[in-house]
C-alpha cells in the first residue's frame, strides 16, 4: 500500500504558496498507519509547514530509522530526498548528508524507540555537534511495530494494553537534550495542529539542532485508561508553558501583549520567534531555570508543551568545523583533492 499515490483532484479555491504550489505538492504516498494514530497528525502539521514557509521540496531531505514514525516520511514531500535507515542510526545519515550538501534542509523523523533506546548515542551526538536539522521525535510511549511494548520514553507507573506496569523511570527527551546542551527543544501534542505547525516552522528555521518532542497516541497498543501516553490523558495534563509564532525575516512584528509579557528571539537569518509567557517567570532562554521549571510540572504529572528552550547563539556544526561555504558535492576535485605536496604541508604543520 506504501506505494500507492494519493490521486490529485482539482478542487476550486486551492491556494498556492509564494512560489506557485499547492499544498497537495507537498504531500506523499498513502498513509498505511492505523486509523486516528497521532502520526498521521504530525504528517499533516509537516506539509502545512513547508508550504507555508514556501520551501521547494527538492532542496529537502527527509530521513528516518525504523519504526511506525520511520514510515512517515514516505507520506510528506514526495519532491524531497530521502533516505531510511536502520534502527537508530538516522542522525549518522543526517551528519553525512549535512557534511555533503549543507544547502539541503534536513528533516529527521525518529520514534521514541528509534531515538531513545537503540539510537540513544546517535541522539546525543546530533545533539552535541548541534547537527543543522529539524528531529522530530514522534513519541508514543511503544514499540508500535512489535506490538506494544514499553519504550525507554514510557511514564513509570504506566499501564500497558495487557495490563503490565511499567517498573523503570522513563526516559525525557526534552530533559536531556537541554542536559546535553540542545540550542533549541520543544514539546507539542499531535492534537494541537496549530501550536505544532508554529513549531515545525520555528525549528526548520532554527541554525542547529532542533529537537521537537512529540506526543502521538497510539490507537491500537497504547490508547487506553492507565496510559500516560493517551490522547484522554495528554488532553486533560496539557500545559503550554509558552506561547510561540514563528514570524518571517520579511513580517511586521505585531505585538498585542503587554510590555514583559513576551520575549523575541531572534534567529540568524532574521526571522524571529515571539515566545509570550503562559507561566510567571517561565523563560525560555534561561537553561536552569527552564530545567527546575520541566521537574516540577513533571512531579505533578504535567505534559509541559511549547517551545521549552533556545539558545540561537550556539554555532551549528558548520561553523564549529568551518567547512566550505561550497557543498562538498559542487568542489573541484582539485580542491577535494589537492595532492601529496599540499598533505606533506599539512602535516609539517603538525611536526
Amino acid at each position: 500500500m506504501s506505494f500507492i499515490k494519493k490521486p490529485k483532484i482539482d478542487l476550486p479555491g486551492q491556494l498556492a504558496n509564494k512560489i506557485g504550489l499547492l499544498k497537495r505538492d507537498y504531500e506523499g504516498v498513502l498513509s498505511t498507519l492505523c486509523a486516528g494514530c497521532g502520526h498521521d497528525s504530525i504528517t499533516a502539521a509537516i506539509v502545512q509547514a513547508f508550504w507555508e514557509l514556501s520551501i521547494p521540496p527538492e532542496q529537502v531531505i527527509k530521513l528516518s530509522g525504523i519504526g511506525c514514525s520511520s514510515k512517515t516520511p514516505a507520506y510528506f514531500l514526495s519532491g524531497a530526498h530521502g533516505f531510511n535507515s536502520v534502527h537508530g542510526r538516522m542522525p549518522s545519515v543526517a551528519t553525512g548528508a549535512q557534511a555533503g550538501n549543507r544547502d539541503l534542509i534536513c528533516i529527521g523523523v525518529s520514534g521514541d524507540g528509534d531515538s531513545l533506546s537503540i539510537g540513544f548515542g546517535q541522539f546525543g551526538h546530533a545533539v552535541r555537534r548541534n547537527l543543522n536539522m529539524l528531529y522530530i521525535i514522534e513519541n508514543n510511549g511503544v514499540y508500535g511495530l512489535t506490538k506494544g511494548q514499553f519504550s525507554a520514553a514510557a511514564d513509570k507507573g504506566s499501564k500497558s494494553k495487557r495490563g503490565d506496569i511499567n517498573q523503570w523511570k522513563n526516559i525525557d527527551a526534552v530533559s536531556t537534550a537541554i542536559s546535553m546542551g540542545s540550542s533549541f527543544v520543544a514539546r507539542s501534542f499531535s492534537g494541537d495542529r496549530e501550536q505544532l505547525v508554529t513549531l515545525i516552522k520555528a525549528g526548520i528555521m532554527h541554525p542547529g539542532c532542533a529537537i521537537l518532542d512529540v506526543v502521538s497516541p497510539c490507537v491500537t497498543f497504547n490508547n487506553h485508561p492507565g496510559s500516560t501516553k493517551s490522547y484522554t490523558y495528554t488532553r486533560d495534563h496539557y500545559h503550554p508553558a509558552a506561547e510561540t509564532d514563528f514570524i518571517p525575516p520579511a513580517s511586521e512584528i505585531v505585538v498585542s501583549y503587554a510590555e514583559g509579557d513576551s520575549t523575541i528571539v531572534e534567529l540568524h537569518d532574521g526571522s524571529k520567534l515571539l515566545l509570550k509567557k503562559a507561566g510567571s517567570g517561565y523563560n525560555a532562554t534561561d537553561r536552569s531555570r527552564v530545567m527546575r521549571y520541566l521537574e516540577q510540572q513533571r512531579a505533578r504529572g504535567e505534559v509541559v508543551t511549547g517551545l521549552l528552550y533556545i539558545n540561537a547563539e550556539l554555532p551549528e556544526m558548520h561553523r564549529i568545523y568551518r567547512t566550505s561555504e561550497t557543498p562538498m558535492k559542487d568542489l573541484e576535485f582539485e580542491k577535494l583533492n589537492p595532492g601529496s605536496e599540499a598533505l606533506q604541508k599539512l602535516q609539517a604543520g603538525m611536526r
